[in-house]
């Protein structure tokens, strides 16, 4: 049942750090490799490098809610928003969906 889950690639989820520039400050993101696979795609989609997107990102993030919290969070959701959109599913209403199932009486 798992093994399109168990058998990845070990490389796929190892954790690889970049540092780049945010607000003129350096900075590091640790993210599974994975991520960073498509990232790389999103912002070649969008026409600018990684690091400008990533940067982008977090500016219109900081702009819409004040501040950034657990930024490498938001940039693993940003790539399942990108994936759900590239299956033709909505992501419109967030990702989330509740912790818990109430039972009908």
């Amino acid at each position: 049942m798992c093994s399109l889950f168990a058998h990845q690639p070990e490389a796929d989820y190892e954790g690889q750090t970049r540092s780049l520039r945010i607000g003129g400050h350096g900075t590091s993101i640790r993210l599974e490799a994975a991520f960073w696979a498509v990232l790389e795609e999103i912002a070649e989609g969008e026409g600018t490098t990684l690091g400008r997107f990533i940067t982008t990102l977090h500016d219109e993030v900081l702009a819409h809610h004040g501040e950034v919290r657990n930024f490498s969070s938001l940039l693993r959701c940003a790539c399942l928003a990108h994936l759900s959109r590239a299956a033709g599913r909505p992501v419109g209403d967030g990702l989330a969906r509740p912790r818990f199932l109430v039972a009908a009486e």
